[in-house]
């Protein structure tokens, strides 16, 4: 079945600025499920990755999530529960040749989310690491690299694997899910 959720606001904001996300989180009643999926991919050798780059890709993909997880954290823990999925994608999981910025960026939300799991540990805030493949969608638009988009995993299916995140009982966690295209080689 088809989720129908009211689209009664947008908040545009950049997760790099810790004020803006803090400023966000103060218009919403309440944050049940934090979703982290912003994020760029800067896929370059290291002979053409410039400070510059790698520095974008740690804001963006890393202080974000980290601002995110910062300014809903204390409602979340005022109640004792929660669930936040951060979506590191496989390059959280595993190297790629030119990915060093943008892997750098993932596993480090991995640690940090590691770390943060040991904190709440005697709460139920529950916090999951979805480590997707290639998604079929514009972030590969700006991408200089040989991609199958054919072969990737539509939006709507990562959409699910989030959906069906969100069902799981309070009792337990999904600490990791992985979900890749059949042939593991779209990218």
């Amino acid at each position: 079945s088809e989720l129908q959720l009211p689209a009664d606001r947008l908040l545009v904001v950049d997760v790099t600025q810790e004020h803006q996300v803090a400023q966000a989180v103060q218009h919403l009643p309440q944050v049940d499920i934090l979703v982290n999926a912003a994020g760029i991919g800067i896929i370059k050798s290291m002979d053409t990755l410039t400070l510059n780059d790698f520095n974008k890709s740690l804001q963006v993909n890393l202080v974000g999530t980290f601002n995110l997880v910062k300014a809903v954290l204390p409602q979340m823990k005022e109640r004792k529960k929660g669930l936040i999925i951060n979506i590191p994608g496989v390059l959280g999981k595993v190297p790629m040749a030119g990915a060093a910025a943008y892997s750098a960026s993932k596993y480090g939300i991995v640690g940090m989310m590691q770390s943060i799991r040991e904190e709440l540990k005697r709460t139920d805030i529950r916090i999951t690491n979805l480590f997707l493949g290639g998604v079929d969608s514009a972030f590969w638009d700006t991408i200089d690299l040989r991609v199958q988009r054919d072969k990737m995993i539509v939006a709507e299916e990562a959409a699910k694997a989030i959906w069906f995140l969100c069902q799981q009982p309070t009792s337990g966690v999904v600490s990791e899910m992985v979900l890749q295209p059949f042939n593991h080689q779209a990218i």
